[in-house]
């Protein structure tokens, strides 16, 4: 779920307490020394029992009966040692004879820290939170419904929350770095997948991942990791609000490239003149996008030997299709990053707007200042999902245990890697966290000639913007060997483009021709 570390992950830094100081006087020489007090065993692992349960649900005209099962699986080393337990629901249709042409699909969304809720309860599974038409949420407490655009109907579905989300807990006294760190992650989550489809006898059905946000991250990665370490050809991988992958833009491609996130976002705030305002938000984007890849990339790359004459020129554009003023953007340098935009686009009606969803707005305490302070998306979109996931798991899944639910787990400092898909720790690793990840999709992809990519991008997401999404694309296969395997979608909607009524029914059509053609011989 920006490129702005502080904003873009939900990240709580790890501090390491002292050990104890010890005693430097000496026992004395004619007493014997009592023994050091035995240390107390570290406490087993909570690991709640599996729940079965039996369901029914209406997808279109087809009336499914399935399987639900909520469960923990076992992380092992190689000795056998109970390293974490992984937490998933699975869903699996009822009465299946061949399943070689039963897809399954692995869900899992970002962070890295976040749980599978998110498309688990708002766009994938049989039950949905409420929200009005637009994907605005309701007066709590906060109510579920049939999802009557699951897409049930056509894979097996299996949600996974990674280590320290969602139940998923480590075992006490195991090294946070087993598993949160871009590889690592990659390891337990491959590994999981490996030992579900064992356990449950699906090598041999056809198998696509999802994942949102961060979760690109660890999909593209994935497509990789798991055709490279355990020969899994997937069919299909499915980016929901895809990160860049490793490739980098650099700041000027970074500022040019979120342009017409801009664009659109002062459209539907209707802060464009009339003559674009009149027009519909796909035809304006094709006039911002043209800018912004043409003249404005132009000009940034030229710094400071633009003239007077040249700066004036630019900014009138950039205002005149963002909604900004000329001086506004002058004293920017002609540079707006995304939360300027976000505190400056309405500051005149007292707003911010989004990051995830520029839909969205918000009132600060401060009209002053560069940047908001908060995501009004995000707000909107917690209270509603934590309070469903969790009557959900208990009453109608029947999962019984303690511990907490994480949407949000503490992941301590994420691991990167370098452009080779190697562990990285040196400074600054973080931000480098995805390099390399971009290439094991792409070289997946050319190993297997028949793995598709689709991006699902709402053009109200300032978080994974839907143009930078596209640079990254085109620059990641600057061949274009596989470019006809990988297809956009495109909502008038944010970074959870399914929370829109008229968007959920337009990516469930989307994401089931999509399943669909990978199986088509």
């Amino acid at each position: 779920m920006s490129k702005k570390l502080s904003s873009y992950l939900l990240i709580c830094v790890l501090f390491l307490s002292a050990a104890p100081g010890v005693s430097a006087q000496h026992p004395p020489q004619d007493k014997p020394t009592a023994p050091a007090a035995a240390q107390a065993p570290a406490p087993p692992l909570a690991t709640p029992a599996p729940s079965t349960t039996q369901h029914t649900i209406k997808v279109g005209s087809k009336v499914l009966n399935f399987t639900a099962t909520a469960a923990m699986m076992p992380m092992k080393d190689d000795n056998g040692k109970v390293l974490a337990n992984i937490f998933y629901i699975a869903y699996t249709l009822n009465g299946v004879t061949d399943r070689t042409k039963r897809p399954v699909l692995f869900s899992f969304n970002g962070g890295p820290g976040s749980s599978s809720v998110w498309m688990h309860m708002g766009f994938l599974g049989p039950r949905r939170v409420v929200y009005d038409d637009e994907g605005f949420a309701l007066k709590p407490p906060y109510r579920l419904e049939d999802n009557a655009q699951s897409i049930l109907d056509e894979a097996d579905l299996v949600f996974i929350d990674p280590v320290a989300t969602g139940y998923s807990r480590m075992a006490p006294g195991e090294d946070l770095h087993k598993f949160h760190g871009v590889m690592e992650d990659l390891a337990s989550v491959g590994d999981f997948i490996r030992l579900w489809i064992t356990k449950n006898g699906r090598w041999d059905s056809p198998k696509f991942i999802i994942g949102e946000s961060y979760g690109t991250t660890r999909a593209s990665g994935l497509t990789g990791y798991l055709l490279n370490h355990y020969n899994i050809y997937l069919n299909g991988t499915i980016l929901v609000s895809s990160m860049t992958l490793g490739v980098r833009l650099g700041a000027d491609m970074e500022t040019a490239m979120i342009f017409p996130h801009y664009t659109a976002t002062a459209w539907y705030h209707k802060r464009l003149p009339a003559d674009l305002q009149a027009k519909p938000l796909r035809d304006v984007l094709d006039e911002s996008e043209k800018f912004a890849v043409g003249e404005y990339t132009v000009a940034l790359a030229k710094g400071n030997t633009l003239t007077a004459a040249e700066t004036d020129a630019i900014a009138a554009k950039v205002a005149r299709l963002s909604g900004l003023s000329a001086e506004y953007v002058k004293r920017s340098n002609l540079r707006v990053d995304v939360m300027q935009f976000q505190k400056e686009l309405l500051r005149d009606k007292g707003l911010t707007v989004g990051r995830l969803d520029s839909r969205y707005t918000a009132v600060d305490k401060r009209s002053a200042g560069e940047y908001p302070e908060d995501d009004p998306a995000m707000s909107n979109w917690s209270g509603a999902f934590t309070g469903a996931v969790n009557q959900y798991f208990k009453n109608e899944l029947k999962f019984e245990t303690d511990l907490n639910y994480n949407i949000f787990g503490d992941v301590g400092t994420w691991r990167g890697m370098n452009m080779f898909g190697e562990m990285d720790s040196a400074p600054g690793s973080f931000f480098r966290r995805t390099e390399g990840v971009g290439e094991m999709l792409r070289s997946a992809m050319v190993r297997n000639p028949y793995q598709k990519v689709l991006v699902l991008a709402g053009y109200y997401d300032g978080g994974c913007d839907y143009y930078s999404a596209e640079y990254a694309f085109s620059h990641l296969d600057p061949a274009g060997s596989i470019k006809d395997r990988v297809k956009f979608a495109y909502y008038e909607c944010g970074h959870m483009m399914y929370i829109r009524k008229s968007d959920l029914a337009k990516a469930k059509a989307d994401l089931a021709a999509f399943i669909r053609s990978c199986l088509e011989d």
